[in-house]
């Protein structure tokens, strides 16, 4: 239980507003109370502000990240504002007012909440609010649309400043339940908690009604010949085709994540006349453009256009959008603004196809695409019922490098040695292949859990994050055709692909006189001709990227000793290590390095050991199946049992960027068998 009431309601109405993405972008806006309670000290009343930190979603908001500050310090701030010059030393000065440990860090909206006079006030990004806040009439149809009770107020950047012009509008307004704050969002009060989050309501659907039936309709003009949205089935190809490509563009400065979108909200805008235009103008909101820049890089081709035309035709684009961004830089850079952070495009649109959007991790480059969609959303509203007119260009430098944005920025943790890192893992169903998708994750790398077993598959996605973090594919590796669609789905979710490891495997142990030619094709198959097909793909796609890569084998120690009664599976692995060799000499040039790993009796967890190859090798060595994992590890020389976690923590060391110098190798995993010692 919280520890006050007014908090108890301030989280539920958060909750509820940030929950629907008609009224605000993920982690965009922030909601406030105000309440009094016994100071610890000196146990008087002291009044407070409770408002959502800094980087917040409000869908999710809970007390903890909330800051917590003394009104009668935050309103003595007012006699020493040295003026809108100087704004942003009000930040700092944030954290004089905190109470007790003050929560979370208070973010740059703090002011609006705590200089406006009412009890609750909610600062909110709706679709349809920015669509009025960025017509180029906006203060005529804010009125049009809300007579008096909602006041227009002139862009102004976030800051202390803003807070004292929304303070002074609402005191100037008595009738006033908020207003909308051009080129940026609304905001809306009450005096209490109901009533406020009544108030925001109102104003984000009564401006939607108004868009509805005030705006003339394909304000985004008329569909263009060959631009319009390709089937299905073709154009989720087409998107797999370009994903490889389209990442490169995006990571020319940095590796970057990416996400495809091609909802109808997206195909309707890059089907029409007016897209390029209202394109090339950017967003508008500091939350859109923060995630997605400035402007997009459209391709300015028909949908059918031949693929090879339109990869050449999205590097010319990229080099020119490089170009302009460097020029939008230069235009608006100061000798004190933080250096240019990167030229590259954060979202890409594709007519016919749909959007691909970036960033350093999946919720990143997903949350951009969602961004974008708003900004849609937005210039839709302003055009049917005006002209869109986003913020100067000017003042979108001023946010985007914004010395309070460059601060949070070098406030965030270190990136994970495997951050923006693909990661395809087959047979990661269970066992090994299990414990490298966990590993693989837990260094910060996405991962697409390959198996067979598509339940198995996706229990492992689910238990590694869900979506932004893990996909699950079903697929047989015997298959070039499920193969290929495997990757499909693996750069559609993330982008492309970087990181392989081939795992995929099974087993028959028999002497060579019981083993049948089917034992034999069905070892190869799985092992050696689908390690060789899963490699040919990612080879294919790393290739296209330009980013390099690493491809793993699981081969084995078997891959070197030779042991009794297992002629089809150690041959096999015998292939595959020598796979490594020759894939290395080849793929070295594209800097992907090819290296693998040589387990030894991973017993425990093992699916390859509980489908029968356990009970197979005890009864060679004349042992009970149970006693398998001991007899293996007293046959080593370090005398321990190999676990899947181990084999996971080789992947690890070859992929995690201190061996960068390091292909063709075989790691032995296998507690030291001398036998296998490589030569």
């Amino acid at each position: 239980m919280t520890s006050h009431p007014a908090v108890d309601a301030l989280i539920g109405r958060s909750n509820r507003l940030g929950s629907d993405p008609r009224n605000t972008n993920y982690a965009g806006g922030n909601t406030s109370a105000k309440g009094s309670t016994t100071d610890p000290v000196t146990g008087g009343d002291v009044d407070l502000l409770w408002v959502k930190g800094s980087g917040g979603d409000l869908g999710t908001l809970t007390e903890d990240g909330l800051a917590v500050l003394r009104l009668d310090r935050l309103h003595a701030l007012k006699a020493g504002y040295p003026g809108v010059e100087r704004e942003d030393e009000m930040v700092a000065a944030f954290d004089h007012c905190l109470y007790g440990k003050g929560g979370a860090a208070p973010s740059i909206d703090t002011a609006m909440h705590g200089l406006v006079d009412a009890a609750h006030v909610d600062h909110l990004h709706p679709d349809s609010g920015i669509a009025l806040a960025c017509a180029a009439d906006g203060e005529k149809l804010t009125a049009e649309c809300f007579g008096d009770t909602v006041v227009w107020v002139p862009w102004r950047r976030p800051g202390f400043q803003l807070g004292l012009d929304i303070a002074a509008v609402k005191e100037a307004n008595p009738r006033a339940v908020g207003c909308i704050l051009g080129g940026h969002g609304i905001t809306a009060w009450g005096d209490t908690s109901e009533e406020c989050e009544r108030n925001a309501l109102h104003i984000i659907r009564t401006a939607e009604t108004f868009l509805a039936e005030r705006g003339r309709p394909e304000p985004f003009g008329p569909v263009v010949e060959g631009y319009a949205p390709l089937p299905e089935e073709e154009r989720r190809e087409r998107a797999a085709a370009l994903a490889p490509h389209v990442r490169a563009i995006a990571s020319q400065d940095r590796p970057q994540v990416g996400h495809f979108t091609d909802t109808d909200v997206v195909l309707d805008f890059v089907s029409r006349a007016e897209h390029p235009r209202l394109a090339a103008l950017g967003t508008s909101c500091p939350d859109h453009f923060l995630r997605t820049k400035v402007r997009p890089l459209v391709l300015d081709l028909p949908a059918g256009a031949p693929l090879d035309d339109a990869v050449a035709r999205l590097k010319e684009l990229h080099a020119g959008y490089r170009e302009e961004y460097a020029a939008y830089y230069a235009r608006h850079a100061t000798a004190d603004s933080p250096a240019m952070r990167g030229a590259d495009p954060a979202i890409v649109l594709v007519p016919g196809v749909g959007m691909f959007s970036f960033g350093k991790d999946k919720q990143t480059a997903r949350v951009a695409g969602e961004f974008y969609v708003n900004a849609v959303n937005v210039m839709r509203g302003a055009e049917a019922v005006s002209t869109y007119a986003p913020i100067e260009e000017s003042e979108k430098f001023r946010i985007e490098y914004w010395e309070l944005e460059e601060a949070k920025l070098r406030r965030m943790p270190k990136p994970k040695p495997l951050a923006t890192r693909v990661a395809l893992v087959t047979g990661a169903g269970s066992g090994i292949g299990k414990a490298i998708a966990h590993r693989l994750v837990a260094e910060g790398a996405c991962v697409v859990v390959a198996d067979l077993d598509g339940d198995n598959a996706a229990s492992v996605a689910e238990e590694l994050g869900g979506p932004d973090k893990a996909v699950a594919v079903t697929v047989d590796v015997t298959s070039e055709q499920q193969i290929a669609a495997a990757f499909r789905q693996a750069v559609l979710a993330f982008g492309g692909v970087d990181l392989v490891v081939n795992n995929a495997g099974v087993s028959v142990s028999k002497p060579l006189l019981e083993t049948t030619a089917r034992d034999w094709d069905l070892q190869h198959a799985i092992m050696a001709r689908g390690s060789f097909l899963v490699s040919r793909e990612a080879a294919r796609i790393m290739i296209e990227q330009g980013l390099g890569g690493d491809i793993v084998y699981i081969a084995s120690k078997n891959a070197v000793f030779a042991g009794p009664n297992n002629i089809a599976y150690s041959a096999t692995k015998a292939d595959q290590a020598h796979q490594v060799r020759l894939l290395a000499a080849e793929l070295g040039q594209h800097g992907i390095r090819v290296n693998g790993v040589n387990p030894d009796g991973v017993v425990r967890g093992s699916g390859i050991f509980a489908a029968g190859w356990g009970a197979q090798r005890a009864a060679t060595y004349g042992i009970e199946e149970e006693k398998l994992g001991e007899f293996y590890a007293q046959r080593t020389l370090l005398k321990r049992e190999v676990l899947p976690e181990h084999v996971a923590n080789a992947v690890f060391a070859l992929t995690g960027g201190d061996l960068t110098h390091t292909t063709g190798l075989h790691v032995p995993v296998d507690a030291g068998v001398a036998a296998a010692f490589l030569r």
